[in-house]
This record gives C-alpha cells, structure tokens and sequence, in this order.
C-alpha cells in the first residue's frame, strides 16, 4: 500500500509547518500559557485563514477534507510544535458532533467556526465517569415546551472561551445505558450555566460546569433524543486518533531536539552522541517513533470502517501510543539532563504533553482491556 501523502495533504502538510515554524516558538508558547484565555485569538484566527479548521470538515459539511488522514496530518503538525489552541475540542468534538447530528439551523455554526468566528466546548465527562462514555447522570427533563438541564461535568476543556457548549445529558434510563443520552447546544451566557475554569499541566484550560436548572427550548437538542451514544462513541475515536497523532508530532520534535543535543553536549572532548549506550538508546527510540507512526496511520485509516473495526483499531493505536510515549518522554528527558526540566527549553513542555495525553480518552490499561473485549466480541 501507499501511504504517501496526496498532493493536497502534502501541501496542508507544508503551510501549516511554515506557519506554526514562523509563528510558534517556546517563548510565544509559554506566553500564551500564562494568559488568562489559555490560547492566542491571533493564532486561531491564523489557523482559521490558513484553512486548518476546515481541513477537519468534509465538503458537505463546509469543509475541505474530513477524512481520518486529513485530521492526522493536522494534528501531527500540532504536536510537532506543542500548540495549545483548542482545536480538538472546539473543532474536532463540539464542532464535529454539531456537523453530525446538527439541523440545519444548527450547521450554521459550522460556518463560523470554519471562519475562526466562534469556540465551541464539549460537556460530556463527569466526576464518577472517568472514561465510559455511557457513564452520564446529567439529567435533561421535559418541562412543557422547554427542557430543563441539571447535573456536573468535569474537566470541560476550552469551556470558559466557549460561546456555546455541547452537552451530555440523559433523557432516560440509568447511569451506565447508552441509550437515552441526548445532546444540547447551550449558549455560555445561559442562565443556571456556572464555569469554573483552571489551567491545565500540558496547556490550555478546563473548566467544571454546573448545570443549575438550565432552561432550553427543544430546538436546542442535537438529533433525536436519547440516541446521542453512537455518535459521540464516533466522534471520540476521530479525537483519540487526532490525540494519537499530536503525541506522535510531540514524540518526533522530541527525539529530534535529543539527537541535535547529542551531537552538540560534549564531554571527554566529543559529542555525548558518539558513546555507544546513548546512540543505541537513541536508535530503540526512532524504532519505537516508527511504530508508533504506523500505529496512527493504521487508526486514521480505519475511522470510517464498522463500529467494531474502527473502535478495536483506535484502542491498539491509543494503548501504543501511551506505551511509546512514556518511553520517549523519560528518556529524552534522561538524555538531556537537568535542561530538560527547564520551561524555557522547548522539550520540558513537549514531555508533559505526550505524558498528559495518555490519561486523555482512555490510558495504557483501559484501551488493552477494551482492545481485548471487542476482539473477543
């Protein structure tokens, strides 16, 4: 099989790279880290131009791409240079289930954002839910023409600089029954809404949000109600998969600031590089890097198969990848030293981001386990 880029992957590939080269270095980053906002409006509205966002959108959906490798090329190049801006949540989940589900009315807003004119958050994860995603106790119930939102979610990312939340929220049946969860667009400034934001380690911000009596009329629900499940099942393969891709960007800028470090630092007169244990120490590293690759190659390529094929591919790929990524992130940092830990050197915020991204939708032990159910199913 070919698994070359297609000219037109290969020149997203190319401008994004030049324009994140350009525009993102350590030092615009850990700027951007310390702001109130937790992103730069000015790189969003950049990516916008650039046609980034719509890259993560199919043509019927406004965009111009959509596919599991045109979210991967993307998400690679994000990685590689350690953004923060919320393009998973705001575009890859919030915006993707709106372009899923959304009424025409509601596909509007796929338009500004594609535009760079609107944030989205997606609300689904609660406090007791760690990674099921059926586990949904926020209750939605009817009350004459209006439905009424109370619960918790937790962890909430891009939800503070949101306009409008995607939320969770169960119409029927028990915590833990994938059927009767129904998804609602709520505006930010909705009365009952509460947002309690906070910084988080690899970048960005989070939120928790509180549902007090969230009064919405029914236009606000995001399809049928109570068959929500398979389509946020299927939009959070396409993000752990874009995650998948972002620490494989991490990983390779990662090695590649060891082995210019190794073929610089010297000691006994020559470059740390040429001693033995660390050239093979670095040689099992760009191994395991072009394992990981294929791993993400074979995630993409798989988004659009059955439920059982593409949930099974994303698992192997997500448990690989935190395997992997915990390898290069403590030993690049073991073969730097003491500079690695610095936040001025670039690599002390790309080992936190591979790390933190294996306890993002599911870590090392949950995805072996779900791997082994469904092959067994």
């Amino acid at each position: 099989m070919n698994f070359d880029l297609t000219e037109e992957r290969q020149m997203l590939q190319d401008s994004l790279r030049r324009f994140l080269r350009d525009k993102y270095d350590t030092a615009t980053r850990n700027g951007i880290l310390e702001s109130e906002a937790g992103f730069s409006a000015d790189i969003w509205n950049g990516l916008a131009e650039l046609g980034v966002i719509g890259a993560l959108f199919t043509e019927e959906q406004g965009g111009f791409g959509g596919a599991g490798f045109d979210i991967a090329v993307v998400f690679e190049e994000l990685g590689r240079a350690g953004v923060v801006e919320p393009l998973l949540d705001s575009a890859v989940l919030a915006g993707g289930l709106i372009a899923d589900l959304g009424s025409e009315a509601q596909q509007e807003h796929i338009e500004a954002l594609i535009g760079g004119a609107l944030q989205l958050a997606f609300a689904h994860g609660e406090p007791t839910s760690r990674y099921d995603l059926e586990r949904v106790t926020t209750t939605a119930s009817q009350n004459g023409g209006d439905i009424v939102l109370n619960g918790r979610k937790a962890v909430v990312a891009n939800a503070e600089a949101a306009d409008m939340l995607v939320v969770s929220a169960r119409e029927s049946g028990e915590a833990g029954d994938q059927a009767g969860i129904s998804l609602f667009l709520v505006p930010a400034d909705t009365k009952g809404l509460t947002v309690t934001g906070y910084a988080l380690l690899a970048g960005g911000r989070a939120a928790e949000v509180t549902l007090d009596d969230v009064t919405l009329p029914e236009s606000a629900r995001l399809g049928e109600a109570g068959k929500a499940f398979d389509a946020i099942e299927a939009r959070v393969a396409v993000a752990t998969t874009a995650l998948c891709a972002e620490t494989l960007g991490a990983m390779e800028t990662a090695c590649d600031l060891t082995r210019e470090y190794l073929g610089t630092r010297k000691q006994f007169g020559r470059p740390i590089g040429s001693f033995q244990a660390l050239a093979h120490r670095m040689s099992d590293l760009l191994i395991d890097l072009e394992q990981a690759r294929s791993a993400v190659i074979n995630a993409a390529g798989h988004l659009a198969d059955d439920r059982a094929s593409r949930e099974r591919h994303v698992s192997a790929a997500k448990n690989l990848m935190g395997r992997v990524g915990r390898l290069v992130a403590e030993d690049t940092i073991q073969m730097h030293g003491g500079i690695a830990m610095t936040q001025e050197y670039e690599l002390a915020h790309i080992a936190k981001r591979i790390t933190m991204a294996d306890h993002r939708f599911g870590d090392i032990d949950y995805h072996l386990e779900r791997f082994i159910a469904l092959s067994a199913a």
